[in-house]
């Protein structure tokens, strides 16, 4: 491939020059730390590597009226089963069988039931006089009306602990089926478990919708997602938490559409979330950019920055900074919500002008955020910059 020649009396040829030597000297820097990173990761003698001292103090804490408290487990409110213990029957330092008692000692234990409760319901059947419809009663540990062949049913509480089981803790229906046989006795095959959670599911239809129903009409509401799997294929997990509820929900894609399913396009709260361009499209909603996004942003920028690419990465992380500071100010009393709001203010537009200030380094521009409350575009910035209500 031709190389174009380049003309030195030409800014644009310029600019490209600059631009070609900033990212060669990142480069270099870069390929440093890959080698330093890889020469350590080598190395074997990790915990040897630290200076000994020539006097070290005992590791753990020290005595004195500094040591606080020892823990202890505390005693049960109600005992279920009592048990008295004698001496043994001989001292096991010298073998004489003559002891004597002199006190009793307490102990307590807090232990796993492992007794499965095996119910019978005795159901009354029978017909209605008036249409002839068959009908029979229901007890509110029942959960299930099947009877002959499908009679030996699964307690509620065993329900529970499947579904607890696989979907917090994350055991497959083959682990949930060898847990409840090694714990309880109690033998269900992995079909059993799978099957569970789907009546589980079916039951929670309601409770499910009314989550949905409380994120929508939450003032605030916080969105993010992360990798996910769904029969080995890859897919996304979408997390939206409200004040009162969180919903969370699985799609193929990584998109704008499971916002728009939950909370509908002309959703108009405070929208917290990262960087991600697709949540702009709520045009109603306020957007607040995450900080914690912004701030490893600006870490990442200042430690492979050098000289004058500097300034404006620690500018950014001073001003977010502040807003803490005053935000912690105001949560103690130290200022008023008038006082926050002014400065809050000229944080504003301290901010306002650093994005607008032309610059001459090229690590920042890769994004033009958009400013959420008026939908101006700010000039190009930090790469995950999206300021909303700063």
């Amino acid at each position: 491939m031709d190389v174009p020649e380049i003309n030195p009396d030409c800014p644009s040829c310029k600019l490209l020059l600059k631009i070609i030597k900033q990212q060669q000297e990142q480069i270099n820097r870069l390929e440093q730390r890959l080698e330093k990173v890889e020469r350590e990761g080598k190395r074997q003698a990790a915990p040897f590597r630290k200076a000994r001292k020539a006097d070290p103090k005992k590791p753990g804490r020290k005595k004195g009226d500094d040591y606080c408290k020892h823990h202890s487990r505390e005693v049960p409110e109600k005992i279920d089963e009592a048990y008295d213990v004698p001496l043994p029957a001989c001292c096991p330092d010298c073998g004489h069988d003559r002891l004597s008692r002199t006190e009793t000692l307490l102990q307590y234990q807090s232990e796993i039931p492992r007794t499965i409760i095996h119910r019978q319901f005795n159901i009354d059947a029978g017909i209605c006089d008036e249409c002839g419809c068959r009908v029979q009663g229901r007890h509110e540990l029942q959960t299930s009306d099947a009877t002959g062949a499908a009679a030996a049913q699964l307690g509620p509480n065993v329900h529970a602990a499947m579904a607890l089981l696989n979907k917090e803790l994350g055991l497959s229906h083959g682990k949930v089926k060898r847990l409840l046989e090694m714990l309880f006795e109690i033998k269900i095959s992995r079909s059993t478990s799978c099957r569970s959670m789907l009546r589980t599911a079916d039951r929670l239809a309601e409770a499910d919708s009314q989550i949905r129903a409380a994120v929508r009409g939450s003032p605030q509401v916080v969105g993010d997602e992360t990798g996910w799997r769904v029969n080995g294929h890859g897919a996304w997990l979408h997390a939206f938490v409200g004040l009162t509820a969180t919903c969370y929900e699985v799609d193929a894609t990584r998109s704008v559409e499971p916002a728009k399913r939950l909370l509908g396009i002309d959703w108009s709260g405070i929208f917290g979330h990262d960087g991600w361009a697709v949540y702009d499209k709520f045009t109603s909603a306020t957007h607040q950019q995450c900080f914690a996004h912004l701030l490893r942003r600006c870490d990442s920028l200042i430690e492979s920055a050098t000289g004058g690419a500097l300034a404006f990465p620690r500018s950014v992380k001073e001003i977010l900074l502040d807003g803490f500071s005053i935000r912690n100010r105001f949560q103690q009393n130290e200022v008023t919500a008038h006082g926050m709001k002014v400065m809050a203010g000229r944080l504003e537009m301290q901010m306002w002008e650093l994005v607008h200030r032309p610059k001459c380094h090229f690590a920042p521009e890769t994004v033009p955020p958009v400013c959420a409350s008026n939908g101006t575009t700010f000039p190009p910035l930090l790469a995950s910059c999206r300021f909303g209500t700063v």
